[in-house]
């Protein structure tokens, strides 16, 4: 008998049990396999696939932005313009970089390259000076030279751009030239010669009314003192405002109640100047003669001024000529420095040696000024020179 008949033997009534999938109570209790029927496989493989798609996607824009990266143009070959020479008769500055701080330097509003169309004028006109105005842009605006706007108003503005101020009414020549008032005792010969021109040019110019035949002798012209005559195309020297010493020293009443009185004497320069401010940039006019015979450093009030080499002062006290509260040294052998625009109550007094370097005043806006600033100016034998090419 074999096995299975004899488990059924034993066995005769029990049939045998089919276990079906299907079964849902069997089912439940059966045993799960598979990755899909765990969670904790089902965890693992999500994150393994979202780290793997992750890295595709990073080298897949890291490859297109290299891929379209565009390379760089061949260099071309371009022609140099051609250098145009400075004209050798022109007279430039010799600028220097050595040793100066970083700054702006703010140029006269000179118009270069073109004048300004303005209307025909046979007539002298006034103008009121406005806020914001220069001599340079007044001459601009009427078609003028700035020498011819200075020239026409030395009566009022004195010898200097520093004597314009609001308010202040000029005197606007229909061309370049001078205005002259004529003074008892002089002779035409000779004004027309300081000026540069012939006699005739004067005695025959319409807006001045002569009549040559009452005019008469030239040596002793009849002409109403306090007369002003119209010089077209004349011009004008440099005005020297001190004379230089040989040893003794003197101010001038020229400049106003601050010239120093009788002879001086005392220290004599090293023949080499440094700069008279902290600041070696310049915050209004440049060197311009003879329109501005000066530089105006930068600065502000308070800062303080240097004497910018050894000598005597000349001047010390309130300038008439729209330099506000002035200072001249006198350096010896022609030299004289001008400190203006300074602060009241902080100028050295008349007739103090002062050594290079030292503190003689402090900046302020004094005078005809319209912000703090140092003008400064350099003058050999009585003539304003340019101290670009001295200072050092």
């Amino acid at each position: 008998m074999t096995e299975i008949e004899e488990l059924t033997e034993k066995n005769p009534e029990e049939e045998p049990i089919e276990v079906r999938d299907s079964d849902p109570d069997i089912a439940e209790n059966a045993p799960k396999v598979g990755i899909v029927n765990n969670p904790k496989l089902l965890r693992i493989g999500v994150y393994f696939v979202t780290f793997l798609v992750v890295i595709l996607i990073a080298w897949g824009v890291g490859s297109m932005i290299v891929n379209n990266t565009a390379a760089a143009p061949a260099p071309t070959a371009t022609p140099t313009e051609k250098i145009i020479a400075i004209p050798s008769n022109l007279s430039t500055p010799n600028f220097t970089t050595v040793g100066k701080q970083a700054g702006l330097v703010r140029l006269p509003e000179i118009n270069t390259t073109q004048q300004a169309e303005v209307e025909a004028r046979d007539e002298v006109i006034t103008y009121d000076v406005q806020q914001g105005d220069s001599i340079f842009g007044i001459a601009d605006k009427f078609g003028l030279k700035p020498e011819s706007v200075l020239w026409a108003n030395r009566y009022i503005l004195g010898d200097t751009p520093d004597g314009l101020g609001i308010g202040v009414t000029l005197f606007i020549l229909p061309e370049d030239g001078v205005y002259h008032r004529w003074e008892q005792g002089e002779g035409l010969n000779g004004v027309a010669s300081f000026y540069g021109v012939e006699p005739d040019v004067i005695v025959n110019y319409p807006l001045n009314g002569l009549i040559p035949e009452e005019v008469g002798d030239y040596a002793n012209p009849n002409i109403e003192p306090g007369t002003m005559l119209v010089v077209p195309g004349g011009t004008r020297p440099t005005v020297s405002w001190i004379i230089a010493r040989d040893n003794p020293a003197s101010g001038s009443a020229y400049l106003g109640p601050g010239a120093c009185s009788g002879i001086i004497y005392g220290d004599v320069g090293t023949g080499s100047f440094t700069y008279p401010t902290t600041a070696t940039w310049l915050s209004g006019y440049d060197w311009n003669p003879p329109v501005h015979n000066g530089l105006d450093f930068d600065g502000d009030y308070g800062s303080p001024i240097y004497a910018a080499d050894s000598g005597v002062i000349v001047y010390s006290g309130w300038s008439d000529r729209g330099y506000g509260y002035l200072i001249v040294v006198d350096h010896d052998s022609g030299w004289q420095t001008f400190y203006a625009h300074l602060m009241e109550g902080t100028l050295s007094p008349c007739g103090v040696s002062v050594q290079k370097g030292q503190l003689i005043a402090s900046m302020a806006s004094t005078g005809n000024s319209t912000g703090p600033h140092l003008h400064f100016e350099m003058r050999l034998n009585g003539s304003a020179v340019n101290p670009w090419q001295f200072l050092n």
